[in-house]
């Protein structure tokens, strides 16, 4: 088996620039294939870690507007969510925590600026509770929010980019007409909407706003290991008192657990897509190796013969050909997985270095770097079948009589 592969080589280095321009067509692909891969790991893994860092026991509920689930949706339905949603939640047992959080459109003004955002508002004394291991609520300089804050407002790293005049502790923003006093920015995460978003008290956030009792999502925090159950008994008691059958909520209820799966199943797809549209340039790769391989054939008909005179079998022929296209897209798949290894680390380096933004952290798996190795491989070898069948039909005769 070393002489097939040593006489495969021995062939390829002859023809040098032939089969460098066949290994261009796979390594494209190849690149773009473990790029993608790669890419799409690094934003599963981030996602998976906010997830984890929220923790298993958090359950999420959002109103719907028709199939639209958001925290916006819910002042859109015809029934959203309110404060007795949320007395409703704090009843039932397995419940440690359920804290309603606000959000709405405004427009914030700092000196002569005005600037429409997003504003957020959360119960202060839940915070620690439900986003302390957060990375995202991480106080960067001041302090978080707390209870009794009446004008008090908490900022995220990058707030500053919205408007010209910097932004420090202790500035005054207006928000419908009152002034805030900016107590806390948050750490740089990575995250733009996190990290340009302001966060006021829920109590504050209704007088604003003069709205009393609607919220945007609910957070609920469970006993260890009972996210599941009190879901699901969440669901049964929300569809009670709104007169709902299952399967026509007005309202989402998903635990931690299930936003990864569903993250996990959206990125895949995406994945999947990708990837098979850089496999069309596997396909003409190997397109470009079997003709390299006929072409070969043809040049070396009196040296198969010569082979075959001296005893080579069919067999023989067949493997060193065959050999000689896998190695042809081996050597793409080696080339193209150092460049798409190179790539996503290049995407990571401009994500973090210019733009400021840390969700993205690649990682290269082993076992998809040797599935991609050797599937570049077999494409090659399926790529040279037929003209490795073609060479070892040859005549011995025939093969020395051709010129």
């Amino acid at each position: 088996m070393k002489d097939y592969f040593f006489l495969a080589f021995n062939n390829l280095r002859r023809r040098k620039l032939r089969s460098w321009l066949t290994i261009v067509g796979i390594f494209i692909g190849i690149a773009s294939i473990v790029a993608f891969i790669s890419l799409g790991q690094g934003l599963e893994n981030y996602i998976n870690e906010q997830f984890e860092q929220m923790g298993t026991n958090i359950i999420i509920i959002m109103g719907k507007a028709g199939s639209v689930i958001s925290p916006m949706a819910s002042s859109l339905s015809e029934k959203p969510l309110t404060e007795k949603d949320v007395e409703l939640i704090e009843k039932i047992n397995g419940v440690k925590i359920a804290s309603p959080l606000i959000m709405k459109p405004v427009d914030i003004g700092y000196g002569k600026e005005i600037k429409s955002l997003f504003l957020y508002s959360f119960e202060p004394r839940d915070i620690e509770d439900l986003f302390g291991n957060l990375e995202s609520f991480k106080i960067g300089k001041g302090r978080q929010l707390k209870e009794g804050d009446k004008y008090k407002a908490v900022i995220g790293s990058r707030f500053n980019e919205i408007f010209d005049k910097k932004i420090e502790l202790g500035s005054k923003i207006e928000i419908y007409g009152k002034k805030f006093e900016i107590v806390g920015i948050l750490k740089t995460i990575g995250n733009p909407q996190d990290d340009m978003s302001i966060y006021i008290p829920n109590e504050v956030m209704r007088e604003l706003i003069n709205e009393p009792d609607k919220v945007s999502m609910i957070y609920v925090q469970t006993k260890e290991g009972l996210a599941k159950e009190v879901s699901e008994e969440i669901k049964k008691k929300m569809r009670k008192e709104r007169h709902e059958k299952e399967g026509e909520e007005s309202f989402s209820v998903s635990t931690t657990e299930q936003l990864i799966e569903t993250m996990g199943d959206i990125l895949s797809v995406v994945q999947a897509v990708v990837v098979g549209i850089a496999s069309i340039s596997l396909l003409v790769g190997g397109i470009g190796i079997m003709n390299t391989m006929y072409t070969s054939v043809l040049e070396r008909t009196k040296e198969i013969g010569t082979m075959k005179a001296i005893g080579a079998r069919n067999s023989d022929i067949l493997l060193i050909f065959l050999i000689e296209s896998g190695l042809i897209g081996l050597t793409g798949g080696l080339i193209g997985s150092g460049i798409g290894m190179g790539i996503s680390k290049l995407v990571e380096y401009v994500i973090v270095n210019f733009y400021s933004l840390t969700l993205l952290k690649i990682t290269f798996n082993p076992l998809t770097i040797f599935f991609v190795l050797a599937f570049s491989f077999f494409i090659g070898c399926v790529s040279g079948v037929l003209p490795a069948l073609q060479a070892a039909k040859l005549k011995p005769a025939d093969a020395l009589r051709y010129e």
